[in-house]
């Protein structure tokens, strides 16, 4: 028998050229003989793959010789657990981190093709539906390119949360296939595959050891498929990997039922095994959504932890040096049953006593929470978990009794604090606190901006805090300036990189150096003519997406994130009907032309922030239809608004509107980019604003709005009806709502915003900041008016940056919690 050798041993391939020749042969070849296209095909679609498959070879060797130097070095890894990756476009960032904008751009010039039209044909990658994701994908950039071993893991789901179109003012869900048409970045590893088990009963035997062992058996077992995705470090050579796992049925089936004729029943389960990863997130209002969320919660945990389990096996004899050697990243509450699973497979599959698995798990786990809100931290019913996952529910009893028995020792007797601290919430239907098990089983615990970590301190999480003041961290957020300013603003980084050189674009910090050109009339121009540039390539998207018309002289006013209460679109709109009223009443003297824009998805369950919705477009209908309000104002709700977009919207936005109520954002990230790009802010003191305006200047963000603090001494106070009574400009708002005007023909359509704008229990206090937000808004319209006062302003932003890097945020995240060295990638001969 002959012994087989690797491939590389036998074959010597020269390295891939980065040059324009070498780029447009590849090219050709994808072209012609791999996709068999001719000069006669005149689909974009095919010229994208095969410049993906193209740059995918180049990224390829790299991410060889990144995968072999970190096995070389032997070193410390982190794995990033997080349900949601909102990756965006990946061909710009590509050649972006290659270094190979302007070979591909000649190449394709000699090619006669447009660059521009076939990386518009790239659909965004629908796995994400917000700022979570979007924050994971940024770290992502930032590690690779920081060299730090950090391998992601997720779902890869096969349709988006959906696309959204507006329907006579009304937000449409249309389904997101986004791999319709395949990804071609993505790589199937076959060999890798996990099996998932599900439902089943525990029994408990001696085995062959004499060990008492637990056996989870009569499972319903779901496969788990890896799919790689390269994601590459900013021209260093470093490409790290994002894992994701696709839902497929096992081999098996009911080959009796088969025979008898239920061919649709034997099949069934395995047809339904695939619905784990068809679509994110979905709609948990009923409690088959619900049942699917945790379903596929456990599955990205179970099948990552098995993945880093086979390849530290493979690598190493025991689990002594384990903890020492790897980290777990819990990207919110979602894969926090990560660690009750990893406690079964040390134990259950590896025959690790209970005191040694927890050891590995406890030291090996890290949790960083992203939300104020109670109502958002996970929780599910006993009775769920126990059908679903019967083997992990006995272990997070189990977790729970030894935990309260720490809580008892350190308050004797205090049986309230054992009851409000439990992991298992008591009631009609005992609840697990998915958030307080993660608390439990990691030894550091992170917010994501100084408030929001506060707040965890003093509020949500005090008794945790009280008794491991030591966990908890802080480590604010921030945004990839490779794609949110140097690929998305190309003028600007072109300028930018003419006066303090390209070093920057690794390290933000190096924009302070444009302080020396902030007064320099030259530059100003120039940034004026960039602003300019980028409000001409927005307004024509805004014409196309929106049929609407913006004056690129005017104030481009943005806001757009997921629509949410505690996000207060409903603030702005309210601000434009003000501004309206006064149209109207002929109050327009020294006026600011101003154009707003919002934009923003609504959960398909979310009635009030659908009718927000709704309010927006009607309200925009009016204006833009009103020969008064020419001129003066506009407005405009962006449909389907996602990372290719805001690659749009950010460079060609002049205010960043950021009006969350105070306490409850807990840290937000675009306002991160429009700050990297010369937006300025109006917004209140929460979330990551504070330190925006801590590192800009009070005198270069536009405050307003009471603090989290008075918020809370508000509250009970609270009287909107009082408000609009000794208020006319917001009794005229109130007024001319509640007459109809916005909803002529929809009768008492806005009645559940009134009701909740009027109510004293409104959770946002919309009205308590609506004095405040009108005045900061008058402000911003006076300050626009003086150009060269704004472009200073403008100016400032930028430069004011560096903090806000991921590059920054993850080199926190390293020297706090993970406690790695970089390792450079092995150099393509």
């Amino acid at each position: 028998m002959i012994k087989s050798k690797p491939v590389d041993e036998l074959t010597t391939v020269p390295p891939l050229g980065m040059d324009e020749e070498s780029v447009r042969n590849c090219f050709r070849y994808y072209y012609n003989h791999t996709l068999g296209r001719s000069n006669n095909c005149l689909a974009t679609h095919y010229p994208y793959k095969a410049l993906s498959y193209t740059l995918r070879d180049r990224l390829m060797e790299r991410w060889k010789k990144t995968r072999s130097a970190y096995e070389d070095s032997d070193c410390k890894r982190t794995y990033y657990l997080s349900l949601e990756f909102l990756m965006g476009r990946a061909l710009s960032n590509c050649m972006l981190n290659l270094d190979l904008n302007e070979t591909v751009q000649a190449s394709f010039y000699k090619l006669g093709l447009d660059l521009e039209e076939i990386a518009d044909s790239e659909q965004d990658a629908g796995l994400g539906n917000g700022g979570l994701g979007r924050l994971a994908a940024c770290f992502l950039d930032s590690c690779a390119t920081l060299q730090l071993p950090v391998k992601g893991y997720g779902l890869r789901y096969e349709y988006g949360m959906f696309k959204q179109r507006i329907e006579q003012g009304h937000q449409i869900e249309d389904t997101d296939h986004w791999l319709l048409n395949g990804n071609p970045w993505e790589l199937e590893r076959p060999e890798y595959t996990q099996r998932i088990k599900f439902g089943g009963y525990t029994e408990f035997h001696k085995n062959n050891k004499g060990k008492l062992t637990v056996y989870w058996n009569g499972t319903r077992d779901v496969l788990a498929v890896p799919y790689d995705i390269p994601i590459p470090g900013f021209q260093n050579g470093t490409v790290n990997t994002l894992r994701l796992w696709k839902a497929a049925a096992t081999d098996e089936f009911d080959l009796d039922e088969f025979n008898m004729g239920s061919y649709t029943e034997a099949v069934e389960e395995k047809n339904s095994a695939e619905h784990i990863t068809m679509v994110l997130y979905p709609n948990d209002s009923s409690e088959n959504g619900k049942e699917l969320r945790l379903r596929q919660q456990y599955f990205l945990a179970s099948a990552s932890l098995q993945d880093v389990l086979r390849e530290w096996l493979f690598r190493h004899d025991d689990f002594s040096q384990f903890a020492e050697k790897n980290c777990f990243q819990l990207n919110d509450t979602h894969p926090t049953i990560s660690i009750a699973e990893f406690m079964r497979l040390l134990i259950d599959e590896h025959e690790h006593t209970w005191d040694e698995a927890w050891a590995i798990t406890s030291n090996s786990m890290a949790y960083t929470n992203h939300t104020l809100l109670p109502e958002a931290l996970e929780r599910w019913s006993v009775p769920l978990f126990k059908s679903l996952l019967p083997r992990l529910l006995e272990i997070i009893y189990e977790i729970n009794t030894r935990f309260l028995e720490q809580v008892a020792m350190h308050w004797p007797g205090d049986a309230q604090r054992r009851r409000q601290m439990s992991i298992i919430e008591e009631g009609s239907v005992p609840q697990v606190r998915m958030a307080y098990l993660a608390i439990v089983g990691s030894f550091s615990v992170n917010g994501v901006a100084a408030l929001h970590t506060e707040l965890l301190k003093q509020g949500l999480f005090n008794p945790f805090y009280q008794l491991w003041p030591e966990k908890f961290n802080n480590k604010t957020n921030g945004v990839t300036p490779r794609r949110w300013l140097a690929g998305c603003n190309p003028e600007l980084r072109q300028l930018i990189s003419k006066k303090i050189g390209e070093k920057w674009i690794k390290d933000l910090s190096q924009l302070k150096q444009l302080e020396k050109f902030v007064h320099k009339k030259e530059f100003r121009k120039q940034w004026q003519a960039i602003k300019k540039s980028n409000k001409v390539r927005l307004a024509a998207l805004i014409k196309e997406q929106c049929q609407v018309d913006f004056n690129t002289n005017a104030l481009f006013d943005v806001q757009v994130k997921r629509i949410h209460e505690y996000k207060r679109q409903l603030l702005n709109i309210l601000h434009v009907i003000h501004l309206y009223n006064r149209i109207k009443a002929g109050d327009t003297k020294d006026w600011t032309p101003r154009c707003v824009l919002i934009g923003g998805k609504a959960a398909p369950g979310y009635a009030m922030a659908k009718l927000t919705i709704k309010l927006i477009n009607n309200v925009a209908n009016i204006v833009n239809n009103d020969p008064q309000a020419k001129g003066l104002l506009n407005v405009a709700f962006f449909p389907n608004y996602n990372v290719s977009a805001m690659e749009v919207i950010c460079p060609g936005t002049d205010l960043s509107e950021q009006v969350s109520t105070a306490g409850k954002e807990a840290s937000g990230t675009g306002n991160m980019k429009f700050m990297m790009n010369g937006a300025l802010t109006i917004g209140t003191l929460d979330g990551a604003n504070i330190e925006i305006r801590e590192e800009v200047g009070a005198d270069n963000f536009f405050l307003f709005g009471l603090t989290a603090e008075e918020i809370d001494t508000s509250r009970p106070h609270y009287d909107p009806m009082s408000i609009i009574s000794n208020d006319t400009d917001i009794a005229n708002v109130m007024q001319i709502l509640e007459s109809g005007y916005f909803n002529q023909c929809e009768h008492k359509l806005f009645e559940p915003i009134l009701n909740s704008i009027k109510s004293s229990h409104d959770m946002w206090m919309t009205l308590a900041d609506f004095r405040s937000y009108i005045d900061a808004q008058e402000e911003v319209a006076i300050a626009y008016q003086d150009t060269e006062k704004w472009t200073t302003m403008s100016i400032i932003n930028t430069l004011s940056s560096g903090k806000f890097s991921t590059d920054r945020t993850m080199q926190e995240y390293n020297r706090d919690i993970w406690k790695m060295k970089a390792v450079p990638a092995h150099p393509v001969k």
